[in-house]
Parts: C-alpha cells; sequence; structure tokens
C-alpha cells in the first residue's frame, strides 16, 4: 500500500465534521460521561452525523448514501472516536448494518428497501446478535434456535454482548437452522417481537451492550439475509470489516489521550519547567505518537485492501490487534504522564484509560486475533 496524503475532498470533508463534532457532540459526550444516553437522544445524534456520511458513508449514492470510499469513512470515523467511543460503538454498528443491507442480493432487495433508508437517514437502530452466554468466538457452536414452522421461522434463545442491542429497532441473528446448518434472519423488534437488558461494564456505558432474548419469535423464512445455512461464511466477512472498525476506534481513542497528554505535558511544570520538557516524558509522548500513526496505517491498510476489493482477514486482524493492544498502553500512559490528576474525574484520561482496556475483547480478543493471524501466515489452525 503506498501512503498518499489525503485529497482535497478528504480534507474538507473532515475538517468540516470536525469543527461540528467539536460544537455540538463533545458537549453531549461530556454530560453523558459514564451514563447511558437515552435512545432518543442517541437518534438526534445520529441524523446529526447524518448529514456528514455517518452512518451512510460507504453506501452507494443510488441507495441513499454518499458512495465513499472505506478510507475516506475511517477518517471520519476517527473523527467520531476522538470525541466519543460510546458514540462511535453506536455508529460503527449502524454503518456496518446500514452496509450490508445497501449489499444484499436481488432476492432480499424486499429487506434493503425496507430498512435502508432510516438505517442511512440515522432514524434506525440495529445490531448484530452472534455471541451467546456460553458461545464467544466459537461461532460454530450457537445454540440459539431458529425452527421451520411452514413459511416462518420460530427463534428461541439468548444473545449476549450486543453493541446497540437495547437501542434495536431490529437485528440480525445468527441462529442454528438445521443440525449443522447456521443462518442469519433479521428480527423485527415491533413486529416479530424481542426483548433486551442492557449490561453495565467497567467503561462504555454511554451507548448500549444488551442481553437479548427471543422467545417463540415469529420471523418470516424471506428474511433470510444471505444464504440459508452459510452464516459461518458470511460471518467471517463480518468480522474483516468490524475488526478493522474497531482498530479505528482505537486509533480515536489513542489520539484523545495523546492530544490530552500533549496539552498537560506542556501546561504542567515540575522543577522549574513544564513537563515536557523532560526527558522521561518526552520520550512516553514520542512513543504514545508513534504507536498511534502505526495503528493508524495497519487499519488504511485494511480499509484499502476492502476499497480494492481484496479479502484482508489478516491484515484486519493485524490492525485490530495492534491498535487495539497499542491503546490499552497509550492511554495508561497518559493517566502515568498525568500523575495524581489522571486518576481524578476532572481530567479525561482516567476515562479513556477504562475504556481502552474493553476495547481488545470485542469482534474477537487479542487472542483470537493471534490465532487468525498465524493461521493466514502458516496455513496451520491452532485452534483446536
Amino acid at each position: 500500500m503506498i501512503v498518499q496524503q489525503p485529497t482535497e475532498d478528504q480534507r474538507l470533508a473532515v475538517e468540516s465534521f470536525r469543527k461540528f463534532l467539536q460544537s455540538e457532540i463533545r458537549p453531549i459526550a461530556r454530560e453523558y460521561r459514564d451514563r447511558h444516553i437515552p435512545k432518543e437522544k442517541m437518534r438526534e445524534i445520529l441524523q446529526a452525523t447524518a448529514e456528514f456520511g455517518l452512518p451512510g458513508a460507504t453506501v452507494a449514492v443510488e441507495h441513499g448514501g454518499m458512495g465513499l470510499s472505506m478510507v475516506t469513512e475511517a477518517m471520519l470515523f476517527e473523527e467520531l472516536c476522538a470525541v466519543s467511543v460510546d458514540i462511535g460503538l453506536c455508529v460503527m454498528i449502524n454503518k456496518g448494518m446500514a452496509l450490508t443491507l445497501s449489499e444484499l442480493p436481488e432476492s432480499q432487495w424486499h429487506l434493503r428497501d425496507r430498512y435502508l433508508p432510516d438505517m442511512v437517514a440515522g432514524r434506525a437502530f440495529a445490531g448484530f446478535c452472534i455471541s451467546e452466554p456460553d458461545v464467544g468466538s466459537n461461532v460454530a457452536d450457537i445454540k440459539v434456535a431458529a425452527r421451520r414452522d411452514g413459511d416462518h421461522f420460530i427463534i428461541n434463545g439468548e444473545k449476549t454482548w450486543i453493541s446497540n442491542g437495547h437501542y434495536a429497532d431490529f437485528v440480525f441473528v445468527t441462529a442454528k437452522t438445521g443440525p449443522k446448518e447456521l443462518s442469519h434472519i433479521l428480527v423485527d423488534r415491533k413486529e416479530h417481537g424481542f426483548e433486551s437488558r442492557n449490561i453495565d461494564k467497567i467503561a462504555l456505558n454511554g451507548q448500549s451492550t444488551a442481553q437479548v432474548f427471543f422467545s417463540d419469535t415469529r420471523v418470516p423464512v424471506t428474511n433470510i439475509i444471505w444464504e440459508e445455512g452459510n452464516a459461518l461464511k458470511n460471518t467471517m466477512k463480518v468480522f474483516e470489516k468490524a475488526r478493522a472498525n474497531v482498530g479505528m476506534l482505537s486509533v480515536g481513542l489513542m489520539r484523545a489521550a495523546l492530544e490530552a497528554s500533549v496539552a498537560y505535558s506542556r501546561e504542567r511544570k515540575q522543577f522549574g519547567k513544564p513537563i515536557a520538557a523532560h526527558q522521561l516524558v518526552a520520550a512516553k509522548i514520542a512513543e504514545m505518537g508513534t504507536a498511534l500513526d502505526a495503528a493508524r496505517l495497519l487499519c488504511y491498510r485494511a480499509f484499502s485492501m476492502m476499497d480494492a476489493g481484496i479479502r484482508c482477514d489478516i491484515q484486519s486482524s493485524m490492525a485490530k490487534l495492534f491498535a487495539t493492544e497499542a491503546a490499552v498502553k497509550v492511554c495508561r500512559d497518559a493517566v502515568q504522564l498525568h500523575g495524581g490528576n489522571g486518576l481524578t474525574k476532572e481530567f479525561d484520561v482516567e476515562r479513556l484509560a477504562r475504556e481502552a482496556i474493553v476495547i481488545p475483547i470485542p469482534d474477537g480478543t487479542s487472542e483470537i486475533q493471534k490465532l487468525v493471524i498465524s493461521r493466514g501466515l502458516t496455513g496451520i489452525a491452532a485452534f483446536v
């Protein structure tokens, strides 16, 4: 991949979005620090960010999106996550679902036409239900069952750790539709019914991470997404994009920590000079900035490959592994650099450090990413 400077269009789009985020979204993020953002307030935020391309940036123009590249979307996404990872997570799920809807085969255009317009406009929320209480990275062991009953499926079971789960107006459910077959099924909360309950975490409680429950949920067979029985293969395609996006979440998080640390190191004085003039602090700032740029470039490589139509499972896993683990260290160093002030809620770095701890876990833990990368490089699976 050749690293190029942003185009004029990209630069203008990012600058415009950054100004909007600073004036309109940052105050909301501060107001709801460590507090759940109500659904209607989050909907207002989504409708506002939709004007700048999120969540419909990469959706084709003919489907109501902006038809931008994955790299351009990543630039915009970084700006959002540098202001609020909570809101970034919500947007990340919605933009992934919007792109998926836009790319459905002709036999499923009835679902695209019904749900995509509200997604692109920021009026609707969606979620992707894969994980279960006893099933994380081993998707093949999913237990939620979709029993065929004529022209319908009857779905029963529980999903957990579902981003946007409590907000979601509809979800894609990965369910067992045969002895060894898994399928994705679109379930509408109002039309078909499902319940949800938020999960309290160490951080990132502003958005919704939830348990989702299905009890004799009756859904038409025509709500199958992609091909029946091929959910495992299609889930890997979803992970390819999701993992690079989680990497970009980490880039935004690191940038916020670095910017806070640079500002603090210029202002805070010890032994008669700004702490930035002390060698150990200067070294820490340099390492933080280098980790941030390296993570961003790994993510850009993955998104560039997506733009070129090249599968990048290994590169996406590398981006997520490096960026999320780097974020843990960078945000931890930001707290250390702030000293005692870094432990107080007056400064953002304590929150950033808690958020960083969470990010290596979604969409496959760091340990899973290492197994994926190793399998791709050696051709030998170490999963079992």
